[in-house]
């Protein structure tokens, strides 16, 4: 073996000989329960991901405890990926653990690094970018995907791409001639080999450069030790102490800090919106968007304001304007254009039988009511709670009570097409008080989930570092 063809990440596979020529067709709902888990181990996976990045950049070492973690969650979605739509290799149903299970038919094996580059963590996701697109066309963007220097992004045990397609040849074959071609066996196997050093690469675990090259079959050609000194083929390593109840308390401390990161950005959002975004009048706003019709009215209806499906006013925080403070409306169009608010059963009592379209809470595809035009112009009705009509811009501001409200555009004398561009704002007395609630919250849920995950995270004895280690190479 010479030294161009050592890796430290070594994945091996062992086809079966007797395979199921139906099973395939049920595994996407046999692998479920192994799905559920891995999305929340990936998390963590994604959270440690980032707590190695620190240590390597400070002290040069990717924590033993961590990497044995990162190890096992990637050689699990391996065997469920070989099991299901990434190879089809097998019919033994994957074990569940981040522990080694030698026996089974599709290992992995990452060598642990001695030490770490620091200043290369910070350029990996860029160097990797030439293989992007190679294991993109590979995997399609479905699994295995690394992203930047936090690690994989996706979970999905199936494939896209060419994997996805020649696993699918494989299937067909398999279904009608009862065994699974061993040269498009070689071609999928060489093909996730380099997706998985890739990921390797780019979740940090290692500084060796992946190769441009598909080192196809079952059993990987390539050497266990990137340095020519290290032995070729380590003993088992002593556990990291990853209990169930470390996992659970690690993907509960990721979970606790990924919503964290998310509320905390809502709360940079409203706090922007609160400091940034108001006018001089004090509204904060939409962009006015341009509205048509080919009808006589425009009619975002309902718009329900704290009230129960029977439509009665909530008992508990039923003060629209406590939050929402003064609603404005504005509209404008090139001929006189009306807008206004009312009740809604009022509104649809005026427009029956008036050819409208009616937009729901989304905005979007609104219901078209045929008809004709209305007996009488908008202006003239009396239900309405606030209204403004004329040429040019107009505005009406309202202050909201409970109920189930319609707003209604139209020409300010009831003709056809409507046209018009429209916005809307609040002066949200209550934003101030939201964000701030957010940025307590973020800080509890992170605190509790640094200190979770801190705790979670074994201590790593002293001896050689962690691993997954299999057995002697599989042989083909």
């Amino acid at each position: 073996m010479t030294a161009a063809a050592r890796t430290p990440v070594r994945l091996d596979a062992r086809l079966d000989d007797h395979l199921s020529r139906w099973l395939w067709l049920v595994k996407w709902v046999l692998v479920i329960p192994h799905v559920l888990v891995l999305a929340l181990l990936w998390v963590a996976f994604v959270v440690l991901s980032v707590v190695a990045w620190f240590a390597i950049l400070i002290t040069g070492r990717y924590p033993e405890p961590i990497f044995a973690f990162t190890t096992g969650v990637l050689a699990w979605s391996w065997r469920v990926a070989y099991y299901s739509y990434g190879g089809l290799g097998t019919d033994r149903y994957p074990p569940f653990g981040l522990g080694e299970h030698p026996e089974y038919p599709a290992t992995l094996h990452i060598t642990p690094p001695a030490r770490l580059s620091r200043g290369l963590v910070l350029v990996k996701w860029l160097l990797a970018l030439p293989h992007y697109l190679v294991i993109g066309f590979f995997a399609g963007g479905s699994v295995y995907i690394g992203s930047r220097a936090a690690g994989s992004a996706e979970t999905w045990p199936a494939s896209a791409g060419l994997i996805g397609l020649f696993v699918l040849f494989g299937a067909v074959a398999l279904l009608f001639t009862g065994s699974y071609p061993r040269g498009l066996f070689d071609l999928v196997l060489g093909m996730q080999r380099w997706v998985l050093r890739v990921v390797a690469y780019c979740a940090l675990m290692t500084d060796e450069y992946p190769p441009f090259r598909l080192d196809m079959g079952g059993a990987d050609p390539a050497t266990l030790a990137v340095d020519p000194r290290a032995p070729e083929a380590p003993g088992p390593r002593p556990p990291h102490g990853w209990t169930g109840l470390r996992v659970t308390a690690v993907v509960v401390g990721s979970l606790l800090v990924a919503t964290a990161l998310g509320t905390g950005a809502a709360a940079t959002g409203l706090l922007v919106a609160d400091r940034a975004g108001r006018d001089a009048a004090g509204f904060v706003g939409t962009p006015a968007i341009e509205v048509s019709t080919g009808g006589h009215a425009l009619v975002a209806d309902p718009v329900e304001l704290w009230v129960d499906d029977a439509g009665d006013p909530l008992r508990v925080s039923s003060d629209p304007a406590g939050v929402l403070g003064t609603v404005r409306l504005s509209a404008e169009s090139a001929v006189p254009v009306f807008v206004g608010v009312g009740p809604s059963d009022e509104v649809g009592r005026y427009l029956a039988g008036v050819e409208h379209e009616t937009f729901g809470g989304d905005g979007r595809n609104p219901a078209r009511t045929a008809g004709g035009p209305p007996s009488t112009p908008p202006a003239a009705q009396p239900f309405w709670v606030a209204s403004a009509q004329g040429s040019g811009a107009q505005q009406l501001t309202w202050t909201p009570v409970p109920g189930r409200w319609a707003v209604v555009v139209m020409d300010a004398d009831g003709g056809r097409p409507v046209a018009a561009r429209v916005a809307a704002a609040v002066t949200a007395p209550g934003l101030p008080a939201l964000w701030s609630a957010l940025y307590v919250g973020t800080a509890l849920m992170l605190v509790a989930g640094v200190v979770c995950v801190g705790l979670a995270v074994p201590r790593a004895p002293a001896g050689p570092g962690p691993g997954v280690t299999v057995g002697p190479a599989p042989q083909r």
